[in-house]
């Protein structure tokens, strides 16, 4: 039991760390709280469908072709929409969220629903850690989830466009003065925040069916490990995750199902109460405001 416990709590806290980085870098670049990335993810894993099944293409090249169309689709969402309410925080919300419902509910609208609506695993099959069963593909997310923490700490810190992200996310105004374009930046952290969503339904779903439900849920448990971790901080978001998904797990094997989401409300509501900034937060407290 306790081996369950400590590989699957492993393996949903990597879930919710894929599911929360791409809206954490757009908020920490930008300041932008896109809450179309749900919707994005749910369009990733509807278009990779649409070429395996419909055009029959290769499943790597449309894995590229996805996520290569998401990432785009999040500039234009900056070009297209933000540009003209950056910095109304409350209509950047609003706009972003109803884009998403439009996106969910076009899929809804034309059909896409049903069981049918599946993407391949990677690897086919199962191995046996510690005497757990654990297939391939939770293998495969785990990999995945800790290399991409790792290139992001990279990019961060060493290349030039990083660097730019960084001072950006720091002092904005400062940046601008150096010649950094901050629109530009913007662009970029939408394309790179919505390019995250996308390799996360494309490492996620084959776990599951694509659901037009499904891109809510992901909002909201983007928003919740944000909210626990602290917007803007990549090491506040993986900490988050895991503790959420150490907590989920425990309360599914020890207590019930049904208390999942009491569980998560429930820290989210201490964190709020203890560090409204979140458990690594770098944004100022209500006291040093006042």
């Amino acid at each position: 039991m306790l081996e369950n416990v400590l590989i699957y709590g492993l393996i949903n806290g990597m879930v919710l760390a894929l599911l929360a980085i791409g809206f954490a870098l757009t908020f920490g670049i930008s300041g932008i709280a896109n809450f179309a990335h749900g919707a994005l993810y749910i369009l990733t894993g509807y278009t990779v469908w649409v070429f395996l099944h419909t055009l029959g293409t290769p499943y790597l090249l449309a894995i590229f072709l996805a996520m290569a169309i998401t990432a785009l689709i999040g500039a234009a969402i900056y070009n297209v929409i933000l540009l003209r309410i950056r910095g109304m925080r409350s209509s950047e919300i609003i706009a972003t969220f109803a884009l998403a419902l439009a996106i969910l509910e076009a899929f809804r609208f034309f059909g896409f629903v049903g069981a049918k609506y599946t993407l391949p695993t990677f690897v086919e099959g199962s191995v046996s850690v510690a005497g757990v069963i654990v297939d391939y593909q939770r293998l495969i997310l785990i990999g995945v989830g800790a290399g991409l923490v790792g290139l992001l700490w990279f990019f961060t810190h060493y290349t030039k466009t990083g660097l730019a992200f960084r001072a950006i996310a720091q002092v904005e105004r400062t940046a601008l003065t150096l010649g950094i374009d901050s629109d530009r930046m913007a662009t970029l952290s939408l394309a790179f925040g919505a390019a995250l969503a996308a390799l996360a339904a494309i490492v996620l779903l084959p776990l599951g069916q694509i659901t037009v439900e499904t891109g809510l849920n992901v909002l909201l448990n983007a928003l919740a490990i944000c909210i626990l971790g602290g917007l803007g901080s990549v090491t506040g978001i993986v900490a988050a995750s895991l503790l959420l998904g150490y907590a989920q797990i425990i309360t599914v094997t020890y207590i019930a199902p049904h208390w999942l989401m009491v569980v998560t409300l429930v820290a989210i509501f201490v964190v709020l109460l203890v560090k409204p900034s979140g458990l690594f937060g770098k944004q100022k407290e209500l006291e040093e405001r006042v």
